[in-house]
Formats: C-alpha cells, structure tokens, sequence
C-alpha cells in the first residue's frame, strides 16, 4: 500500500543571478519566493561590501550572516520567553496576595460586625424601642 502524497507545488527562485527551481508544500510558493528574495538581496549586501569574491564564497558568508541573524533572534526570543514567565510569576505572587489581603480584610469586617453585635447586646434595648412618651 503506498500513501497517497500531497501534490508539490513548484517555484523558480533567482539567487545571485541563477534561477533554482525548488519543490514546497501547496500554498507556500510566496513564502518560499520571498525567502530566495531575502538570501538573493543578502548576496548583492555583501557582494556590495567585499567585491567579486566568488559565488560560492559569497554564498557561504551569506548563508552565515543568516544563521547569525537567526542565532540572535533565537536568543533575543529565549531573554523575552524568560522575561514573560517572570512576568507571569510574578502576576501569580501578586494575585496570591492579593486573594490573602481579600481574606484578612473579610476575616477583620467580620470580626468588626462581631464585635458590634456583642456591643448592641450588652448595651440592651434600643430607648426608643417603642415606648410611647407623652
């Protein structure tokens, strides 16, 4: 039994002025253009820089100032990962006490109304508690 594959779509991408026809997923064709666009224009970037210093070279720097891009934004993406968990610690700290601040407030209202019931009955009847003057 063989399974059945998902068609591939097919892009012809320029890269430092050769077209290379490459395979992708159906529906990625735009992005795969756009990536070949974003290495071509990094070639002309360092083609402008150091000279003619040969395809292959210029492809091998380009190829790595992309992953030197891509490692900084990696570690650019950990530092606000880390940063957001801090964030939600302390949100979690900040509710916790707040929910303990709401329960000692809640205990010391009750202990207030306590208190003044206790008063309002050792205090006895109210005076104008119904007895007609007059």
């Amino acid at each position: 039994m063989s399974a059945e594959a998902s068609p591939m779509a097919h892009v012809s991408v320029t890269i430092a002025g050769r077209a290379y026809r490459m395979a992708c997923d159906d529906g990625q064709e735009d992005h795969l253009t756009r990536l070949g666009q974003e290495v071509d224009a990094k070639i002309d970037q360092l083609r402008a820089a150091f000279g003619e210093i040969g395809d292959q070279r210029l492809s091998v720097m380009a190829a790595i100032t992309i992953a030197d891009e891509l490692s900084e934004t990696r570690r650019h993406l950990r530092a606000l990962e880390q940063e957001l968990t801090a964030e939600r610690a302390a949100r979690a700290g900040a509710q916790q006490r707040l929910g303990d601040g709401q329960k000692v407030l809640a205990g010391t209202v009750l202990d207030a109304a306590e208190r003044l019931e206790r008063l309002a009955r050792e205090l006895g009847p109210s005076p104008s508690g119904g007895v007609g003057m007059g």
